[in-house]
């Protein structure tokens, strides 16, 4: 594990994803600088857990990681002491007296404005799934930035529902856009082309959007004019359920608590690091520059869910910043609250599309770069010995049953994998019929 994996292995705490009779696990925000309340996920109103809690913990907003404990009823006090107890014990808290406010980013609740403010547009790309996307652009639109549009992209839709509660809920506040052709590097695109921000960002419909996400991303762009892209923090906005539990000990969407950035530049030691950019984070919660996105064509629509290649298109222009010269930079404070898979079935065919997603990015790189085919082979031996060493981790993470159930993703993954390429080229014939006329 790196060095912030410390600091999320609490999103799972160990027998979270095995129990035969599982308990939900209730997900708190808590901030060390005013530790008399709990919140829920995104700062929506504070709560009064019982049972088994995940807190992220913070200092004048900033997110430092996740620890447990345990409520019980009448008793809210004691279940935050325990909390600021173990954060103390178990995460790498500043001292109070020199963790100023002036040296931290802005407490939750409060937009984080750069010198020179820039302006950012915020893409919510959806497919038949109001309620999730009325959570969701509730959410950002308290984020109180004062610079940010906010599109909404309707893709492929079988009602008019998305549009009407556009309409009727945010009028003047959010665009409607329709997307006709199924997938979602096609939705994005759409959005890409209708911006007017120095910076795009894209956000999934089932998120709920942290109150200083627009910020935290605005401030990464305005504080170094090579960054191409910033990706940020993604957590879990409930763990009610066992797949929900075992997608984060599988691994999740988390990249940490510590800000990172890469870049071709600095001659990386890990000759994988071109290839590997899912370690930059998650097109879930990811940010460009308008104007670089738009200048390697925005996102191939071969690839993105709704397509046979069911994913990979954020890895796809991950790649394509880095190869292109710029920094790709991951910045914690950008957070939003994922809502994973609630059933055992819909957990599998992510993680299957996970893999998908994956193989077919490879091709697409490969595709767009055909140069790099061999030095690609060259190292897929050690890459994958890589992998199977962090899902074996993770696996052992528990009782023998759940390292069974884990191993048993990370093979459904790697058939994943290998369906990926036949997927991708399957997606680029569909892609060129559409062009030609032909049928899809």
């Amino acid at each position: 594990m790196n060095g912030s994996d410390r600091r999320t292995a609490a999103a799972c705490p160990r027998s979270a994803a095995r129990d035969s009779l599982y308990t939900p696990v209730r997900v708190v925000d808590l901030d060390l600088d005013d530790p008399s309340e709990l919140r829920s996920p995104g700062g929506l109103g504070t709560v009064d857990p019982v049972g088994r809690v995940l807190a992220l913990v913070r200092l004048h907003g900033h997110p430092l990681g996740l620890v447990t404990a345990t409520g019980t009823a009448g008793d809210s006090a004691a279940l935050r002491r325990a909390l600021v107890d173990v954060a103390h014990r178990e995460l790498p808290v500043p001292a109070l007296s020199t963790a100023t406010p002036a040296a931290r980013p802005g407490r939750v609740g409060r937009a984080r404005v750069p010198a020179g403010p820039v302006t950012v547009s915020v893409v919510v790309c959806t497919r038949d799934r109001t309620e999730q996307l009325r959570s969701c652009l509730d959410s950002l639109l308290r984020t109180g930035y004062p610079h940010v549009e906010v599109l909404v992209v309707d893709n492929a839709p079988r009602s008019d529902a998305t549009e009407r509660l556009v309409a009727t809920r945010y009028r003047d506040r959010v665009r409607y856009l329709r997307e006709p052709v199924p997938g979602l590097a096609r939705a994005r695109n759409r959005g890409l082309a209708a911006v007017h921000g120095e910076v795009v960002a894209f956000a999934d419909d089932d998120l709920i959007i942290d109150t200083g996400w627009v910020g935290a991303l605005a401030g990464a762009f305005g504080a170094d004019d090579r960054i191409g892209c910033v990706t940020g923090l993604v957590l879990p906005a409930e763990l009610d359920t066992p797949a929900q539990a075992a997608l984060e000990q599988y691994g999740g969407y988390s990249r940490g608590f510590a800000a990172r950035d890469w870049s071709l530049r600095d001659r990386p030691d890990d000759p994988l690091m071109r290839f590997s950019v899912g370690r930059f984070g998650s097109g879930a919660n990811m940010a460009f520059r308008t104007a670089l996105l738009r200048g390697i064509g925005g996102f191939d629509p071969a690839t993105g869910a709704g397509t046979p290649a069911r994913g990979g298109e954020e890895l796809l222009a991950f790649f394509q910043m880095l190869d292109a010269g710029h920094t790709v930079a991951y910045q914690p404070d950008a957070i939003v609250w994922h809502r994973h898979p609630r059933t055992g079935d819909a957990l599998t065919r992510q993680v299957f599309n996970f893999g998908v997603g994956f193989g077919a990015y490879l091709t697409a790189a490969v595709a767009h770069r055909p140069g790099l085919l061999t030095t690609l082979v060259r190292r897929v031996p050690s890459g994958l010995r890589r992998w199977q060493r962090v899902r074996r981790h993770r696996a052992r993470c528990g009782p023998a049953e759940g390292e069974a159930a884990l191993l048993r993703l990370g093979r459904r993954e790697f058939r994943g994998l290998l369906v990926g390429p036949f997927g991708y080229l399957i997606s680029v014939w569909r892609q060129r019929s559409l062009r030609t006329g032909g049928a899809s």
